[in-house]
């Protein structure tokens, strides 16, 4: 069984750096896709980033291409975000996803993490 639980969000200056990461205490992580979302308030979840199963595919928005990047360690089960030079417009609720299929949709969730980028 999935249970993601998602760390390491904060308070940071915009330029700074900042890891999230998310284990999964079911220890299955290997078997999915991973991604990371975001939720600022009064807007939708967005898509971040994604990774596949082994790693070696990743996709990101746009918006946060070359300053985030989403790694996975298997024998950890932990898939990580590191997010440099952060923007004020990066501040939302972070939450990792799960899914079985690379670019098929997630279907497990994380309770997610707060980030606030300050200017």
């Amino acid at each position: 069984q999935v249970q993601l639980v998602e760390s390491g969000g904060g308070l940071v200056q915009a330029g700074g750096s900042l890891r999230l990461s998310c284990v999964d205490s079911g220890r299955t992580i290997s078997n999915y896709a991973m991604g990371w979302f975001r939720q600022a308030r009064g807007k939708e979840r967005e898509f971040v980033a994604g990774i596949s199963r082994s790693g070696g595919s990743t996709d990101y928005v746009d918006s946060v291409k070359g300053r985030f990047t989403i790694s996975r360690d298997n024998t950890k089960n932990t898939v990580y975000l590191q997010m440099n030079s952060p923007k004020p417009e990066d501040t939302a609720v972070y939450y990792c996803a799960g899914g079985l299929l690379y670019r098929n949709g997630y279907d497990y969730w994380g309770q997610g993490t707060q980030v606030t980028v300050s200017s």
